[in-house]
């Protein structure tokens, strides 16, 4: 599976440490990942990972969450390990890795590399999870950061999935070539910003950050709920080579919570300080530029799974993973 892959598996609560938190009895979560050096091919790699979550019962579970990583095959435990802890284990992912790169290069390089293992993956779960009875498959959901949330988005043809659609959508950091994104961004209702736009009634799409805005739509969640959970000071998702010589969107009006007033933009030089500023977006901290912090994945994991949990409990996870972010 190689060192992500291992990783992944290895780590994250167990049925114990969910039980500790919850006082209550808690199932092992399934994580099931294929890396690159289990096949030969995507589709060797694809079947051998749709065998082990059959074999495993991730289609059993209430949840189960298509996984895109990351260029190096990453998956963040700040969403991992909040997502198996919200649903009380009740939950299986799986996961295939596509390139040892780090995702900032392949974003500049070849930002579209991996979406055809994350549009194979999908298409093979998708059908089997299509030809269960209704009432006894789990609720469908996608989830990717950085350039995993890039080729998770291109992986659906959201046309072609309308009829029976999977339930919902976590895509993180979302990068700034993303297609899906930049066309809700683009659409979204006059008068919200950039950093954090209202698009359409909110029945289908919202957008969220640290401060959880996930509850202004004027509509409830309709059959398909997508989250963006993203910083306004995010130099992946933020970042446009047209801002060498126009000022950025987000820069105007209301600027985002964690995005500096004294900002000013220059020809060029914002351009320039932008793109350095994504070559090295994890090395801020947590919480803010391109590393998400686990408290803030709990509203959104919430929206997307149709999560039933009490505001009390939802106070108590945000401030346990609070503590637990110091870890990371």
């Amino acid at each position: 599976m190689g060192r992500q892959g291992r990783h992944y598996i290895a780590s994250g609560p167990t049925r114990s440490d969910i039980e500790r938190f919850w006082g209550a009895p808690a199932l092992e979560p399934i994580r099931v990942y294929a890396g690159l050096n289990n096949g030969d091919d995507i589709e060797t790699r694809v079947s051998l990972a749709l065998e082990e979550l059959i074999r495993q019962g991730g289609f059993e579970r209430s949840t189960l969450v298509i996984a895109t990583p990351t260029g190096t095959g990453w998956i963040d435990p700040a969403a991992a390990d909040t997502l198996d802890t919200l649903l009380r284990g009740d939950v299986a992912s799986v996961a295939l890795q596509y390139s040892y790169l780090t995702s900032w290069l392949s974003l500049l390089v070849e930002p579209e590399y991996g979406s055809e293992s994350a549009k194979a993956l999908f298409r093979a779960v998708y059908r089997h999870w299509k030809q269960l009875p209704p009432d006894e498959r789990p609720r469908l959901v996608l989830y990717g950061l950085s350039l995993g949330a890039l080729n998770s988005q291109s992986s659906v043809d959201l046309l072609e999935i309308v009829a029976d659609p999977f339930y919902g959508a976590l895509w993180v950091g979302p990068p700034f070539q993303s297609q899906m994104w930049n066309e809700f961004t683009a659409g979204r209702e006059a008068g919200s910003p950039a950093w954090l736009p209202r698009y359409g009634d909110g029945s289908i799409v919202r957008f969220t950050n640290q401060r959880a805005e996930l509850d202004t739509p004027s509509a409830a969640w309709g059959p398909l709920r997508i989250v963006y959970l993203q910083y306004a000071s995010d130099p992946v998702v933020f970042f446009d080579p047209r801002s060498a010589y126009r000022s950025p969107e987000w820069l105007s009006g209301v600027r985002g919570p964690d995005v500096s007033p004294e900002l000013t933009w220059y020809p060029v030089l914002t351009m320039l300080q932008l793109l350095f500023d994504m070559m090295i977006a994890t090395t801020s901290p947590i919480g803010y530029g391109h590393v998400y912090a686990p408290q803030h994945h709990v509203d959104p994991w919430i929206a997307v799974t149709g999560a039933e949990i009490h505001e009390a409990d939802v106070t108590r996870l945000k401030d346990y993973f609070t503590e637990v972010a110091k870890t990371y």
